[in-house]
């Protein structure tokens, strides 16, 4: 549940054997902040008990910030990202993790109104189903992140959520594993929000999202969205086709209609039938014009929750479309394309604004104000205006 931009499919990148710890001279300095850090927790209510417990053993982690630094550059393209995320396997084992927790998953749907595929898919993206839950030291990891990170500050609230829930006795310090950054057991919630969301849903007084048993974690993630305003039966998205000459200005989280005015407008499913009526919706782009087109409504912002990436959110609600038994994306994607390094994307910028589409600000993101001096420039060379940054375009303005 942390705020990656840059969507990863977690189970790559964790490791399911333990990170190997250095301890070397030039970070003699940890342990002089963990001496002050203990004074600030304290003055938060973390008792010292608890923190001799979490702070046993603990060492400067260099493999962490390694990683914290070396996050790659490059982004996969939305096609790439679902191919692993909606994969043959991951769909087959979603399928295979719901008939094998269908009476758990029932209860939850039951209790938080998220439908289970839904629940499962957001699992299965986060940890393989389990599998790869991830096996750093949270304290060892948080400590390391706030003492010599990029984000200091968010880290060590974290780290002082970690402690409070040691302190309520959810789990034991060394029991408390996740991924190098710090999310946390099979649906990865950062400590912040597991203190905020996570719910006992076996009753058996500890929030468990690390157990073999997943039912805590699950049911943590249906409360998780159902606080966020999960609506029952509405879809986060439905493939559309878009009609010929389509205002690609239209396209826009802020252009909401509904399903019956986009018919109108000639946005219909892939049938050519009107989306049935699930309350105001947006059309969504995700890779230009030369790719699929959805019309996303309020759940995909509920998922967005989780992780702000479209990219994220669309692997979600695929995969749980295809655990369901629903069908494959059946637009074609633009495949001789690939995605834009962070230079490339600096570089877009500046050029766009040198040719007189400012971008207000070069800082290697594709937002808003990007996507309407793509826009714009598209519109001054007779291409088609839907905003997608691509390979091609940077070409066409070198």
């Amino acid at each position: 549940m942390a705020s990656a931009l840059r969507p990863k499919l977690r189970p790559e990148v964790l490791s399911t054997t333990p990170t190997p710890v250095t301890q070397v001279a030039s970070h003699a300095g940890f342990n002089r902040w963990i001496d002050g850090f203990q004074r600030r927790a304290q003055a938060q209510g973390i008792r010292a008990s608890t923190l001799r417990a979490a702070f046993s053993g603990v060492r400067y982690d260099a493999d962490v910030i390694r990683r914290d630094r070396n996050q790659s550059e490059f982004t996969k393209t939305i096609w790439e990202y679902l191919d692993s995320a909606a994969s043959d396997t991951r769909i087959r084992n979603g399928k295979a993790a719901l008939r094998k927790h269908n009476r758990t998953l029932d209860a939850i749907e039951a209790r938080y109104g998220v439908e289970k595929e839904v629940v499962v898919a957001v699992w299965g993206l986060e940890s393989a189903y389990g599998e790869y839950r991830g096996s750093n030291d949270i304290v060892q990891s948080l400590a390391t992140l706030a003492y010599d990170g990029r984000r200091g500050a968010f880290f060590e609230e974290q780290l002082i959520a970690a402690l409070r829930i040691l302190q309520n006795g959810d789990t034991s310090p060394r029991n408390m594993t996740g991924s190098w950054a710090g999310a946390m057991g099979h649906t990865q919630f950062i400590p912040t929000s597991y203190l905020a969301y996570a719910v006992d849903f076996t009753g058996d007084g500890r929030r468990d999202i690390w157990a073999d048993d997943p039912s805590d974690a699950l049911a943590s993630t249906a409360a998780y969205l159902k606080r966020f305003g999960w609506v029952k039966g509405q879809p986060w998205g439905v493939e559309v086709q878009l009609p010929r000459g389509f205002d690609y200005a239209q396209a826009s989280r802020k252009v909401t209609r509904s399903p019956a005015q986009w018919a109108q407008m000639g946005v219909v499913d892939m049938r050519g039938r009107a989306v049935p009526n699930h309350g105001n919706a947006s059309i969504l782009l995700p890779a230009g014009g030369q790719g699929a087109a959805f019309m996303i409504f309020k759940n995909f912002a509920v998922i967005e929750r989780y992780n702000t990436a479209d990219a994220y959110v669309i692997g979600v609600g695929h995969l749980s479309d295809r655990i369901k038994g629903g069908p494959a994306i059946k637009a074609s994607w633009p495949r001789g394309d690939r995605a834009l390094t962070f230079a490339e994307r600096k570089e877009m910028q500046q050029r766009l604004t040198r040719a007189g589409f400012s971008t207000q600000g070069v800082d290697g993101r594709i937002g808003p104000k990007t996507i309407a001096a793509v826009r714009a420039y598209q519109r001054s060379q007779g291409l088609a205006p839907d905003g997608y940054a691509s390979l091609s375009l940077l070409k066409r303005l070198r």
